[in-house]
């Protein structure tokens, strides 16, 4: 295939309400989307990086720059490339998975559309449809909190995860488990606790959660381990499983008994699936989380989370839950709990130009 420019946007959408969790509030999602043009067509993909680099190392503006100084002229010197020489080609330059991830994934969306197949089929997916999960952020307080939990039960929503950070974490847990006691229920704290915070995580055992994800910083895969050892409810990790080989050490070390696959954060689609394989053979459960993603990024974790280890509902909710107006011609629903998984050719989807055009304020067309 050969590769003959590459588009990359930066787009601004507001978010439904604000999106709080312990690293600060989003109102404006902040997103790149990336269009390869090819001779066989065109395939997108998008880049999920925020405004600041907060969540992770990596922000929109350093994406963009990366991405137009080294990682799409590294691409478009190729000429002929296919999905699974990407991760190849951009290896020596150093981190910066989010770019590498999406562009990866606009190759494959290409790739796959002109071979007539769609993602979930070429990631080995095995169900047309998955139950969907939703990521509630910090409330005002804990009965706000109780209120957007009830109204996303609603919605029919079959798992709830909310965020917490000091402060904000065992009232509200308890809050939750109060007034839903049958719901699946988990939480995230987005690495804002140390080991010197163990009698409060312990705590949010008696509340019989799924899991506790993240709760340490991301390279703190000793302590996780040591965390593990002293609470009954699952660790999963998140932000520290930025490879398949954090993957591997983080199982070996016994720092997590459930990992969170994020494609985003790994560096693409075919490393979200060698952690997939992983975490199968280890028999260890994963789930797909979310990164505020567009109808784009949403459609491939559909297709990812297809896969037969994703055993627990994900963060793949509906486009609604962050946006009035979504990119994609066709935007996510909710069906009874369940996404379906797009069957089209490449990412199943068609892109709202209109949309992406009045989302846009900035463009950049790189060549071959």
């Amino acid at each position: 295939m050969d590769i003959e420019s590459v588009e990359l946007r930066v787009l601004h959408l507001p978010l439904v309400q604000p999106f709080t969790t312990s690293f600060g509030t989003e109102t404006v999602r902040e997103v790149i989307v990336v269009r390869v043009r090819t001779s066989a067509g065109d395939g997108w993909g998008e880049i999920v990086t925020q405004h600041a680099p907060l969540y992770s190392s990596e922000y929109t503006g350093g994406a963009w720059d990366v991405a137009r100084r080294f990682l799409v002229p590294a691409l478009l010197a190729q000429r002929r490339l296919t999905p699974q020489r990407v991760a190849n080609v951009l290896a020596p330059f150093v981190g910066h998975r989010m770019v590498k991830a999406g562009l990866e994934l606009a190759v494959l969306d290409a790739s796959l559309r002109r071979a007539g197949r769609s993602l979930a089929g070429f990631l080995g997916g095995v169900v047309p449809r998955i139950p969907a999960g939703v990521s509630v952020g910090i409330q005002a307080d804990a009965a706000a909190l109780v209120d957007a939990v009830g109204g996303y039960l609603g919605e029919g929503y079959r798992r709830i995860k909310i965020k917490i950070a000091p402060g904000r974490d065992v009232a509200d847990t308890a809050a939750v488990r109060a007034a839903f006691p049958e719901i699946a229920l988990q939480v995230d704290a987005n690495s804002a606790y140390t080991l010197d915070d163990v009698d409060t995580l312990a705590a949010l055992d008696a509340y019989d959660l799924l899991l506790i994800e993240q709760p340490l910083q991301e390279d703190d895969l000793v302590d996780h381990a040591r965390l593990a050892a002293r609470l009954r409810t699952p660790v999963c990790l998140d932000e520290s499983i930025v490879s398949d080989k954090a993957a591997a050490d983080a199982l070996a070390l016994g720092a997590a008994a459930i990992i969170n696959i994020k494609a985003g954060r790994v560096g693409g689609y075919l490393e979200a699936r060698r952690i997939h394989d992983r975490c199968v053979a280890a028999g260890v459960p994963v789930w797909c989380g979310g990164m505020l993603e567009t109808g784009i990024g949403r459609a491939a974790n559909a297709a990812l989370a297809s896969l037969p280890g994703f055993t627990l509902p994900g963060d793949v909710s509906a486009s609604s839950r962050f946006y009035r107006h979504d990119i994609v011609a066709e935007p996510i629903t909710l069906d009874d709990g369940f996404v379906t998984v797009p069957s089209g050719d490449g990412l199943g989807i068609e892109i709202d130009h209109a949309a992406v055009e009045a989302a846009t304020v900035e463009r950049l067309d790189v060549r071959a």
